[in-house]
């Protein structure tokens, strides 16, 4: 059940690191955290999505209320929402990266789906196109 897990913090600051952890991917598309912070931002950022894709006045008061910058409010209702437009639900993705190097916490990505993320480029992507430069320069 979501919002269940307390995070090892006091109620106040687990409500406002999620608050700005979900700000945060909103803007971005993408966080780097651990699992279970992953799957609590999950649950918040669906329903702040949802709340987008309403597209009323209440709704957005009520994302005003949580989102902590004005400006992410007007990217969900105008960009992000839109897109989700035709889907109920799994508007995000979390990827498993393995343990933390410091406590062995085991991390993860957490993604919005359909949007245009950070590409992660390989090595061989990059040996490609060092060979593509070099054969051109010739």
């Amino acid at each position: 059940m979501p919002g269940t897990r307390k995070l090892g913090r006091p109620t106040a600051h687990r409500n406002l690191m999620l608050r700005g952890m979900v700000t945060y991917l909103l803007e971005n598309g993408q966080i780097e955290t651990t699992v279970t912070r992953a799957k609590e931002v999950r649950a918040l950022a669906e329903k702040m999505i949802t709340l987008g894709k309403n597209n009323t006045i209440a709704s957005r008061r009520a994302a005003l209320a949580f989102i902590t910058k004005e400006d992410v409010v007007k990217k969900l209702f105008n960009e992000i929402a839109p897109q989700y437009e035709g889907k109920n639900g799994g508007y995000t993705a979390i990827y498993k990266l393995g343990p933390r190097r410091g406590d062995g916490a085991e991390m993860a990505i957490i993604r919005l789906i359909g949007l245009a993320a950070p590409a992660v480029e390989d090595k061989k992507s990059k040996k490609k196109a060092k060979k593509e430069e070099t054969s051109d320069a010739e």
